[in-house]
């Protein structure tokens, strides 16, 4: 047998350093997408961010857009973090019925869109421009992972029902910001929104009749 040329044996050692490299940058992306991941997290776990985290996560960000990584990010946004903040909300009121679905849903929203959502747009604030937007996905998975999977309807029809006004805001933002994704959830939440109407125009059209009738 002949022994291997130097051409071969350089071929060789080039192709172990690419190797190296690609295997390093796989490396870091990794750990970078976890750095991300356990961020996002803890902000829907309301422990929030330590100094200087929200500037290594926005730079942790565009790093991983500028990967291989980078064409798959909105995917890994939805399922990796997106679905796992918002089950970890659900989760703390999935089990209430009645009056205290609704207010502890109503709490939820508070939470969400005062602090957590603000929150998901500075940390991927790189991404801005994308469309879907992090703001538009971010309602969408509230929508289809909380507001429609709590026995929200059952609650605002119970007699007596005091729906919160942070019920409604959340109902119309919901309807208005995630119409870029038609479906049967976009339907379910109009006829949510009837029927809340409904509830509330009732006492005031029911009080007018009777001023009218009194006439």
């Amino acid at each position: 047998m002949s022994s291997p040329s130097l051409s071969d044996l350089g071929k060789s050692e080039k192709a172990a350093l690419d190797e190296r490299g690609t295997q390093q940058r796989r490396a870091g992306a990794n750990a970078t997408w976890n750095s991300i991941h356990n961020g996002v997290i803890s902000v829907f776990q309301r422990k929030g961010l330590q100094d200087n985290e929200l500037y290594n996560l926005n730079e942790g960000v565009r790093r991983l857009l500028k990967t291989e990584l980078g064409s798959f990010f909105t995917e890994y946004l939805q399922n990796q973090l997106l679905t796992k903040g918002m089950v970890i909300l659900r989760d703390k009121i999935k089990i209430y019925e009645g009056q205290k679905l609704l207010d502890s849903l109503s709490e939820t929203w508070d939470f969400f869109f005062s602090d957590v959502l603000p929150m998901l747009q500075a940390i991927f604030y790189p991404v801005q421009g994308k469309d879907p937007s992090v703001r538009q996905l971010s309602l969408l998975h509230f929508r289809n992972i909380i507001a429609l999977n709590v026995k929200l309807d059952d609650a605002i029809s119970r007699p007596r029902a005091r729906i919160p006004p942070s019920i409604i805001q959340m109902l119309l933002i919901l309807q208005e910001h995630t119409n870029f994704s038609p479906s049967l959830s976009s339907q379910l939440i109009t006829e949510v929104i009837l029927k809340v109407l409904s509830i509330i125009l009732y006492p005031m059209v029911k009080k007018g009749g009777e001023e009218h009738w009194s006439k």
